[in-house]
């Protein structure tokens, strides 16, 4: 087998191995090596029966036509749409729903465009969503509990929302009320329309969200009620810069908060105002806060009169949007309170989880083309001994230049002698003269020989005219044979050099031949298969 063809083979298994690895081995790591149930890792090894094991997603926000604002159907929008739900699709069916979660939470955000979607739109982005988290006729994932709260990009901020009512009906006729409350094992889950929750407190949205809060407050007085767990997608109130910990990816956004200046509902917020985050902690009392909206992990720790209160801001699941770091949270919840449970976290067990970086294994890929590009133009013939080969090529180029210089150093001194001349001010001089050589008489021919310098038959009339070397000879005769040679040169690296561009491209086919149906079968397979 020749060197380029065993190159070419390794390349191919080189990049056979490194699709596997990208379009399928690496959603099973977290499963399979970074990623637990937290109450595994507690100070006693918990049965799985003594917890509900709730998987949570946040803001995987469907692209559609808004995201980049292009048409719909356009093919930049669809590549765009495909490769990202695929991403998702594999994110949660390979990575997340291997740890046989009892529960899954989302935390909102399913569409991007949402509130500004008409209704056949809207519902092929439901579609999408369903295929994408696997989601039957119920909203359940499969047999699992499924739970949702609204995002902005479900409903809008409340300036938004307070003049679509056909958004807020179509959203909870598909994934609940946008107020509510269940239990999880023996801690009750309350949610909250966060995007409403700073509105126009004298209108409708507002006011129906405080009416729900105040509710919850007055049961929890009324008898003996279970721990809480406050689920808002918005992130509560903390000061600029406040520190997100350690898994936080890019800077810490500060607050952002406009209203309208008619109706004083909100255009925009990024975090709770100071004052209802106060009283969402003091009427619920939760233990945990979970929330998503920021995109990026961060996790802080709120004070309040009924004490101190850790709240997780979930990342997003998608890698298209802002965190090239996506993740999703496992939270263990006790399925029984001791009365002596009195520390949230030895109630709640939470562990965050990192998906694969899709944007590194695009740059790897890239890389790997550009290497194996070069590899397939640049490899020599006689394989990876080219370095023995170029070692002793360039000893003897040297060797042969030294002893060129030497030998013509030589012959130039054989044919010559020197001879000492005095000026008319005294001072010495040698002169270089031809040896002098026995002269032919031939009437017909002139006396020069090739090579060498000879004495005209003249009379000499001072000692600088006894010598003329005659070089034309020579000069015409090196240029005339030098230019054949180089002229050969140039057409054989012509030649090389469209050989390997050649070889190069029979080459690159070959792999692409062999691993381009690896890569889209393992892309369509995600996509198409049935869980």
């Amino acid at each position: 087998m020749k060197h380029h063809h065993k190159l070419t083979v390794a390349l191919c298994l080189i990049w056979a191995a490194t699709i596997l690895y990208g379009e399928m081995f690496a959603f099973w790591v977290p499963s399979l090596f970074t990623c637990s149930w937290p109450h595994h890792k507690s100070d006693g090894v918990e049965s799985d029966g003594n917890f509900t094991k709730v998987a949570i997603v946040a803001d995987p926000q469907l692209m559609d036509k808004t995201s980049f604002r292009l048409s719909s159907k356009t093919l930049a929008l669809e590549l765009a749409q495909l490769y990202t739900d695929i991403n998702m699709r594999r994110s949660f069916f390979r990575s997340v729903l291997p740890f046989k979660p009892d529960v899954v939470l989302f935390l909102g955000d399913y569409f991007d465009g949402g509130p500004f979607l008409p209704e056949e739109e809207w519902q092929e982005s439901l579609s999408r969503f369903k295929h994408v988290f696997g989601l039957n006729s119920q909203g359940k994932v499969g047999d699992i509990p499924t739970f949702y709260i609204p995002g902005n990009h479900d409903l809008g901020y409340s300036r938004v929302a307070s003049h679509k009512q056909d958004v807020i009906d179509r959203y909870e006729k598909i994934f609940g009320f946008r107020n509510h409350r269940f239990m999880i094992g023996s801690v009750e889950f309350i949610s909250i329309d966060a995007q409403a929750i700073d509105g126009n407190p004298q209108k409708d949205m507002a006011s129906e969200v405080w009416k729900f809060v105040q509710n919850v407050s007055t049961d929890a007085q009324s008898h003996d009620s279970h721990p809480r767990v406050l689920l808002t997608h918005i992130p509560l109130y903390r000061p600029d810069q406040t520190p997100c910990g350690p898994h936080r990816g890019g800077s810490v956004i500060d607050q952002r908060f406009w209203r309208h200046f008619q109706d004083q509902e909100v255009i925009y917020q990024n975090y709770i105002t100071p004052e209802s985050s106060t009283k969402l902690l003091e009427l619920i009392k939760p233990i945990l806060v979970l929330s998503g909206h920021d995109h990026d992990q961060c996790t802080v720790t709120h004070k309040s009169k009924a004490g101190s209160v850790k709240e997780h801001t979930l990342g997003t699941i998608s890698w298209q949007q802002g965190n090239i770091y996506p993740s999703f949270m496992l939270l263990s919840v006790p399925n029984a309170v001791h009365q002596n449970s009195s520390d949230p976290d030895k109630m709640l067990h939470t562990q965050l989880c990192f998906l694969p970086c899709q944007l590194f294994i695009y740059m790897w890929y890239l890389s790997l083309f550009a290497v194996s590009l070069l590899a397939l133009l640049l490899w020599p013939n006689h394989g990876i001994s080219f370095l023995n080969n170029a070692a002793d090529c360039i000893s003897n180029v040297m060797k042969s230049s030294f002893l060129s210089s030497v030998t013509k150093e030589k012959n130039e001194d054989e044919n010559c002698e020197y001879e000492m001349v005095w000026d008319a001010e005294g001072s010495m001089h040698l002169v270089k003269k031809a040896l002098q050589t026995p002269v032919k008489r031939h009437s017909d021919k002139p006396l020069v020989e090739k090579g060498n310098a000879v004495l005209r038959s003249a009379a000499r009339k001072n000692a600088s005219e006894q010598i003329e070397l005659v070089m034309d000879s020579d000069v015409n005769a090196g240029a005339g044979g030098s230019d054949p040679l180089m002229r050969s040169a140039s057409k054989s690296r012509t030649k090389l050099v469209i050989q390997r561009v050649i070889r190069t491209i029979m080459m690159t086919i070959v792999i692409a031949a062999l691993n381009v149906p690896i890569y889209i079968w393992l892309l369509f397979k995600d996509w198409v298969e049935q869980e």
